[in-house]
């Protein structure tokens, strides 16, 4: 493809030839190929609309002909034929009540709050290894792997842990555990019910998700001692699921409001630290230390069509993919005891590989519901003379940069960001909500997702229409994917967790 730069080579060849030096440059040679392909997609999107305008203008037309005849003789024959009008329009009343009755609720997302962490919960990078060691716990070789982990990581100083874990030795009691957590939930429904100015009585669904931490009573029933919800309250609570829970929370709460009416449901997604730090030396095992911090939210979903003119948010899909039934793929994070009995949470080498084959399925079922025709009929194409003519050609990986106007790609660590943005062919603006809230957060499991969407808002980047793909990742193996969509040009809530510190990012990362 010609450049800007070979245009202009091309313009000075053709300026030079000639009498009098006047000769136009061969503008086929500059003509960027983007706006070819642009010009594609905005006809095959458009395909029909173009084609129905002439078909409209051709019945006007013929309409604008007819005489007063013509139109009287029309209307005795539909009179003479009265009982096929009256049948027909019944068919059309009851196609349409069926549908309407049959289609889907639209669920509303009206707001979310996402848990900021005291000060003096922050852990910088110096205070982590100063306290890893003093704890006696980890030798010199895991000390060194901790230090390379944490450079490379892309966590930033400001990362929190929780209180159990800034002591000496640790503490990580049961106790101690019901406290983050406790802070940690109540924290972000405090915030969450003060934005929306809804009573915790009014709430008729409670999911919450958290892997690792279940105690007994579980925390939804916390949640419903704390804020006196109502007894018939239908409440969940999920565990063990991993990083990609808070989506299937959102799933659930989604199959949930399409059976009750007039309901609100909150989905509360959190991560554990406190009782889930690894204190060995298996280095697979010393990753999560390094990258898992505090963090939490709270979502209120709502199917009240009067919710929807206050609501920032409509879901549009929710795409949920496992491959637990893989092996390698069940075992690629695991929960173990090591050699000396200690229990931390295994990372495989192949985690990786196997998320770029779970994302790989994922997208293969959220393409068709999101990509514009003109995509897909160029993926099929490619795909087709690949398998018929020639394996050698290179499959065409579809743009999702033509179906979503943002991306919030759960902030696992840099790798992670790095192979989806370089694999999906976006742009640095593309990941930068991910990659400023895994410095800004660390990896708040679950949560990730809404921290990274509260920043797109912080930065006023959410206009009315624009479409957000929510991309996580979890145990077991899963990848799940959430779409929506803005009703309104969004603006960050009040107590949000960037509101102290938007102006100072993005900032730039050590690579």
């Amino acid at each position: 493809m010609d450049g800007p730069h070979n245009a202009q080579a091309n313009a000075g060849t053709a300026h030079g030839d000639g009498a009098n030096g006047r000769r136009l440059p061969d503008f086929l040679l500059s003509v960027n190929l983007k706006y070819v392909k642009l010009g594609y997609h905005y006809l095959i999107s458009h395909l029909l609309t173009l084609c129905f305008v002439p078909l409209t203008a051709v019945t006007l037309l013929e309409f604008s002909q007819m005489s007063y005849t013509d139109v009287r003789l029309l209307w005795l024959h539909l009179q003479f034929n009265l009982i096929s009008v009256i049948i027909f329009s019944t068919v059309v009343v009851f196609g349409l009540t069926v549908y309407i009755m049959s289609r889907p609720r639209p669920i509303y997302l009206v707001d979310y709050s996402c848990f900021r962490a005291p000060h003096d919960w922050a852990a910088s990078l110096h205070a982590f290894m100063e306290h890893s060691r003093r704890t006696g716990d980890f030798d010199e070789s895991s000390l060194e792997f901790q230090r390379k982990i944490l450079e490379r990581s892309g966590v930033g100083d400001e990362t929190c842990v929780p209180e159990a874990m800034h002591t000496v030795p640790p503490m990580p009691s049961m106790a101690a555990a019901r406290d983050e957590a406790e802070k940690v939930m109540y924290g972000a429904l405090d915030a969450l019910f003060c934005n929306t100015k809804v009573k915790p009585k009014d709430i008729g669904i409670l999911v919450v998700n958290c892997s690792l931490f279940n105690p007994t009573p579980s925390l939804s029933a916390m949640i419903v001692n704390r804020y006196k919800l109502r007894g018939n309250v239908r409440s969940f609570n999920l565990g063990g699921m991993g990083c990609s829970a808070g989506l299937i929370s959102v799933d659930l709460a989604k199959d949930l409001l399409q059976i009750h009416r007039n309901t609100c449901a909150v989905v509360v997604s959190t991560e554990n630290i406190t009782q889930n730090w690894y204190f060995g030396n298996k280095k697979s095992m010393l990753i999560p230390n390094c990258l898992f911090r505090v963090g939490g939210s709270a979502v209120l979903l709502s199917n009240k069509s009067v919710d929807r003119s206050r609501a920032k948010y409509k879901l549009v899909h929710v795409v949920r993919t496992h491959k637990g039934a893989d092996d390698k793929a069940f075992r690629c994070v695991y929960q173990e005891q090591d050699g000396a009995g200690k229990t931390g949470v295994s990372l495989s080498k192949d985690l990786m590989a196997i998320a770029g084959g779970a994302l790989k399925t994922n997208i293969t079922t959220l393409g068709p519901l999101v990509l514009p025709i003109s995509e897909q009929l160029l993926f099929f194409a490619t795909l087709a003379v690949k398998k018929l003519f020639n394996n050698g050609v290179k499959t065409y990986i579809p743009d999702f940069k033509l179906a979503f106007d943002h991306f919030c790609i759960h902030a696992g660590g840099r790798a992670v960001i790095d192979e989806l943005e370089k694999n999906l062919q976006l742009l640095p603006v593309h990941v930068e909500a991910s990659r400023m809230t895994l410095h800004r957060f660390g990896n708040t499991s679950s949560s990730s997702i809404w921290y990274e969407l509260a920043y797109i808002e912080a930065k006023g980047r959410m206009r009315k229409g624009h479409r957000v793909w929510q991309i996580a990742f979890g145990s077991g193996f899963k990848c799940n994917s959430a779409v929506w969509q803005a009703l309104r040009n969004v603006k960050p809530s009040c107590n949000g967790p960037w509101e102290d510190c938007i102006d100072r990012y993005p900032v730039k990362l050590v690579l």
